[in-house]
């Protein structure tokens, strides 16, 4: 199973909107990486919901519900719906996760542009236990 993160900024979509939502598709995304990593993704697989720009943090947790499929706005990218799993137990802000040298090489401290985001699963559970344990 492989682990992702996508990013929005508050004004765009919140993780309480999807909580109310109960589901949504992944959509907007127009960046050829972000869309391929997108198109990886499997039915079932897990994802980190992350607010960027306004108290950047990792928020959330969303399981992905339908793999990809042709965004109808430009076919040339690519939608996925998504289901909110739970908010986390304490919201982890990027520099936290700058300040640890164990996630150095996420690609969110890497490529802090791009939206779609793999995530190792060692960086899964080095976030998760921040989240769910305190600073880890």
């Amino acid at each position: 199973m492989a682990y992702w993160m996508f990013k929005t900024e508050p004004g765009d979509y919140s993780f309480e909107e999807l909580l109310a939502d109960g589901w949504a598709e992944w959509d907007g995304v127009r960046n050829h990486q972000a869309a391929q990593n997108m198109r990886r993704m499997k039915k079932g697989e897990l994802a980190f919901f992350y607010r960027s720009v306004k108290r950047p943090a990792v928020v959330g947790i969303v399981r992905i519900l339908r793999e990809a499929y042709p965004d109808p706005d430009d076919p040339r990218f690519v939608r996925v719906d998504i289901a909110p799993e739970r908010r986390l137990a304490r919201e982890v802000p990027l520099a936290e996760i700058k300040a640890d040298p164990r996630l150095a090489d996420l690609a969110l401290v890497r490529q802090p542009r791009l939206s779609v985001l793999p995530v190792s699963p060692a960086h899964w559970r080095l976030i998760l236990e921040k989240a769910e344990g305190g600073a880890g």
